[in-house]
């Protein structure tokens, strides 16, 4: 009988200590990320861009917005004292039951495109104890399909050596993280609302914190503000915000180089700009907004929303990212465009690349080991975020010229697309508003425009070089199935 007794006493305790809550009179318990191994998490994201360019343009290509939605999985391959090892499995298919036109869904043809360019569709990455990336595994595989990628131009020409995947190429190399931020960002943004160990907040109380990042070689400041929201006793969940802000002197700083390029491509606009007009695009600035729920029972980030906001030069820029959990239920509040069933989007007519080498499991005969390596503090990749990727369009030519200019009497290369082509163009160049572009004949650059206004007729003037120059490019465009290449510059 005092046996019995004491097993229900017993059993009482461990019960009542297993079911205790995180949050007590002191405040709440954000326990530190202690994710199960070998178990698999199937994650829904969404992502969109809204860009403006309306101070430059009073035309409808002036704003565009851009869309995808993702699901990749994660699985933590193992964890101890130092870190983890975990996989990413990745795919560009849109999820069944996505609404909408596929081809609207532009995110998911350039993320298709960056598979097959990565030759990859798992990652497994070395991370820190709250799961943020500190090396992924497997670079100089990766690295060696882009040399090759980048040493074949189309049709199997050699490319040459000023190509932009050898600059994406020489950025890897110094910092591989690059990588993660290309393929797997969501890994990066989970694990910032993730803790190393506990963590005792109040709710309500904002906490700040600051940091710096380095933008075209400028120290900006950045001022971190994290607020415990609010806690799910039901779900066992917290909600946490961060809101940040950019120095805008530092990183109006940053962006001189750009604004002024901007600035020369509309030379026109900018004399008739008024003082307060001309600051006001002299001026920068960047604001990131995040939500996370957080599960009390392993730290984990089961749900997250980003904006994030960008102004320089004129030119607008706004990101928005929603990340869940799939066996956890949406709690956030999501933004009109994540949650639009038809959206006005260009189509960029994006042509997917040779994806041979991208099959499945290209990483996977990698040996795991064990444990992750020591984990050693590496610099957060950042980026401007002041533009999305543009994926280069192939052209075909219909006929190819040279003639002299009626008003200068200077020679140029009159270029007439095919009426396919000239559609191709057409959306190309309004995506690529206010930004510089490259025109490739023969995998040679010829000619780096600004695209200041879309090019709506399907012709293309080269001027400005030799005369010999232009009439061997003509010859080569005369060729049955001549085409051009026209690219964001690198």
């Amino acid at each position: 009988m005092k046996s019995s007794h004491w097993k229900r006493v017993v059993w009482f305790c461990v019960c009542a200590a297993l079911s205790s809550p995180a949050w007590s009179d002191d405040g709440v318990t954000i326990p530190g990320y202690a994710p199960a191994t070998g178990v698999e998490r199937g994650y829904s994201v969404q992502k969109a861009t809204e860009t403006d360019m309306s101070f430059w343009f009073d035309n409808s290509a002036a704003s565009v917005t851009a869309r995808g939605v993702f699901h990749p999985r994660m699985t933590v391959l193992s964890r101890d004292e130092t870190g983890m090892r975990v996989r990413w499995s990745l795919n560009a298919e849109l999820p069944e039951g996505t609404t909408g036109p596929a081809d609207s869904y532009q995110m998911n043809l350039l993320y298709r495109n960056s598979l097959a360019a990565y030759g990859t569709s798992t990652l497994e990455l070395e991370t820190d104890l709250n799961g943020f990336p500190s090396n992924p595994v497997g670079v100089d595989r990766i690295l060696a399909h882009m040399r090759e990628m980048a040493a074949n131009g189309p049709g199997g020409a050699a490319a040459p050596p000023d190509n932009g995947v050898n600059g994406i190429i020489g950025k890897i190399e110094q910092n591989p993280l690059l990588i993660v931020t290309a393929l797997v960002p969501e890994a990066q943004l989970l694990a910032t609302g993730q803790f190393y160990q506990d963590q005792l907040m109040q709710i309500g109380q904002a906490e700040a914190a600051s940091r710096t990042e380095d933008y075209n070689g400028v120290n900006v400041p950045v001022t971190s503000t994290w607020t415990l929201e609010s806690t799910d006793a039901t779900s066992r969940t917290a909600t946490l915000s961060v809101s940040e802000e950019f120095d805008p002197a530092a990183l109006s700083r940053s962006q001189e180089p750009a604004t002024a390029k901007m600035m020369a491509a509309f030379p026109e606009r900018v004399k008739n700009l008024t003082a307060e007009q001309l600051a006001s695009i002299k001026r920068a600035g960047k604001t990131r907004s995040v939500k996370f729920v957080v599960s009390l029972d392993d730290g984990s980030a089961v749900e997250a929303t980003e904006i994030v906001s960008v102004t320089t030069g004129g030119f607008a820029l706004r990101t928005y990212t929603h990340i869940l959990r799939e066996d956890m239920p949406a709690r956030l509040p999501l933004p009109a465009v994540l949650t639009a069933k038809v959206l006005q989007t260009p189509d960029l007519h994006v042509e997917p690349l040779p994806s041979a080498k991208a099959e499945p499991g290209i990483l996977d005969e990698l040996s795991t080991r064990p444990s992750p390596a020591e984990s050693q503090e590496t610099p957060v990749a950042t980026e401007n975020d002041v533009g999305e990727a543009i994926a280069p369009v192939s052209l075909e030519v219909k006929s190819a010229e040279v003639a002299r200019s009626a008003i200068s009497y200077d020679r140029g290369l009159n270029i007439e697309l095919t009426p396919e082509s000239a559609a191709k163009f057409r959306d190309f160049t309004q995506a690529a508003l206010g930004r510089q572009t490259q025109l490739l004949i023969n995998d040679q650059v010829v000619m780096e425009p600004w695209m200041r206004e879309p090019i709506m007729d399907g012709r293309i003037v080269l001027a400005g070089t030799d005369g010999k120059d232009l009439e061997a490019m003509a010859e080569q465009l005369k060729v049955p199935g001549a085409s051009i290449v026209v690219r964001l510059r690198p």
